[in-house]
């Protein structure tokens, strides 16, 4: 059979066991426990009031007080650690006991703060008090998984009447406080009225003051004003010709203006007409002259190419031609050389008749040579000594025959 449980907002389910499990916790809900199996139980989440006392507690100088304060705790169900300590804690309690056990830690904790504060601490501020309980009594509390939620002092007495005593004492001071501000209230009265008289009489000198600084500043700006009214007079009086001069200079100046805009415009049509003779300068002569540049140039260009190319074609003819002469007297220089060898070796076998053949074959050439002068003379003289065979003394044709046959005679090959 299944049990199905349900709890409200302000308690907690615990169910626990099956197999060893964690405990599940379950606030303001439902929960289904299995009999035999599961076991379940309940925790209140509800605030807990507690009234602390502290009776005769010895404070830090040894005076006896009493103490009373109101704490406001509860079991934290929203921290699931704190839950779980709790549960350590208190499952299966009551609720009397678990407050029980929360009062006992809390005036634990209120005693030994008392007895480490002095009486006039403890009742002169009680808020530093209680906030000292809260955080030390809060620090044991967590641990057990209760939050304090609050703490306040109700009340603080004594048996013996310190308090009274020091009721009484603060009464007095208080009384003599206010005679004694009282007494310095009058005197600060009369001070204040002093100074309100001298500040009264200030105020009088300080009018007087500031009326005789007035009607001394009348006179200056009235003086000043006089000035400014002669100065303007003067003014006025020059104005008119300061005017005609001024207006005289304007109309100089709208002159020279107009002058300036004429010239201006004259400069710009000047400017207009030479740009328009450069454009038609441009048009008519330049480009052209550009062109018959450019035709030109191709010209020079095309004549060039044609020289450098003849003069290539003409250094490559004459270099063939050189190269063919050249092998030509080459040829015809080793059969000279040849025949001459072969003459020479003809010579070393003839000798005298190999130079009578060489002679013969110059001789005609010889006789031509001579001869060619010798038919353009009219007359030869021949002069002798007297002693030889040729000489003016034989006849003209004879004697020259004869020296021709007297030079063949003289010969060195001649037999």
């Amino acid at each position: 059979m299944v049990f199905f449980e349900v709890c409200g907002p302000s308690e907690v389910i615990v169910v626990s066991g099956c197999g060893g499990a964690k405990p599940r916790y379950i606030t303001g809900g439902r929960a289904f426990v299995w009999p035999l199996v599961q076991q379940s139980d309940r925790i209140s989440l509800t605030t807990m009031t507690l009234m602390i006392e502290s009776r005769q507690v010895y404070t830090q100088l040894g005076v006896a007080i009493n103490v009373t304060g109101i704490a406001q705790v509860k079991v934290h169900g929203q921290n699931k650690e704190m839950l779980e300590a709790a549960c350590q804690q208190f499952l299966g309690k009551s609720d009397t006991e678990i407050e029980s056990i929360a009062k006992e830690t809390l005036e634990g904790h209120q005693r030994a703060i008392m007895g480490n504060m002095t009486v006039e601490e403890i009742y002169q501020d009680r808020t530093k008090f209680s906030q000292h309980v809260f955080e030390v009594a809060s620090s044991d509390l967590i641990n057990m998984g209760i939050s304090v939620v609050s703490y306040t002092i109700t009340d603080v007495s004594d048996d013996e009447g310190y308090l009274a005593s020091l009721g009484r004492s603060r009464t007095s001071q208080v009384v003599r406080d206010a005679r004694i501000g009282e007494a310095e209230a009058t005197k600060d009265a009369d001070i204040k009225k002093s100074l309100a008289e001298e500040v009264t009489m200030r105020s009088k000198y300080f009018n007087d003051i500031e009326i005789a600084k007035a009607a001394r500043e009348f006179e200056l700006k009235r003086a000043a004003y006089d000035i400014d009214i002669n100065t303007a007079q003067a003014r006025a009086n020059l104005a008119y010709s300061l005017q005609e001069a001024t207006t005289k200079q304007r109309i100089k100046e709208e002159q020279m203006q107009i002058l300036v805009v004429e010239r201006s415009q004259q400069i710009a049509l000047q400017e207009q007409e030479i740009m328009r003779r450069e454009k038609e300068l441009e048009a008519q002569i330049r480009r052209p002259a550009e062109a018959e540049k450019y035709r030109l140039e191709k010209l020079a260009e095309a004549h060039r190419n044609k020289v450098i190319m003849e003069a290539e074609a003409l250094f490559e003819a004459t270099r063939v031609k050189g190269d063919a002469e050249a092998f030509a007297i080459e040829a015809k220089a080793k059969a000279e050389a040849e025949q001459m060898a072969k003459k020479a070796d003809a010579w070393k076998e003839y000798k005298e008749a190999a130079m009578v053949e060489m002679v013969l074959d110059v001789l005609p050439k010889v006789v031509a040579e001579v001869a060619g002068p010798l038919s353009q003379t009219k007359r030869v003289v021949m002069v002798s000594s007297g002693n030889g065979e040729i000489g003016a003394t034989t006849p003209g044709h004879k004697c020259v025959h004869q020296d021709l046959y007297t030079c063949r005679d003289v010969l060195p090959f001649h037999s």
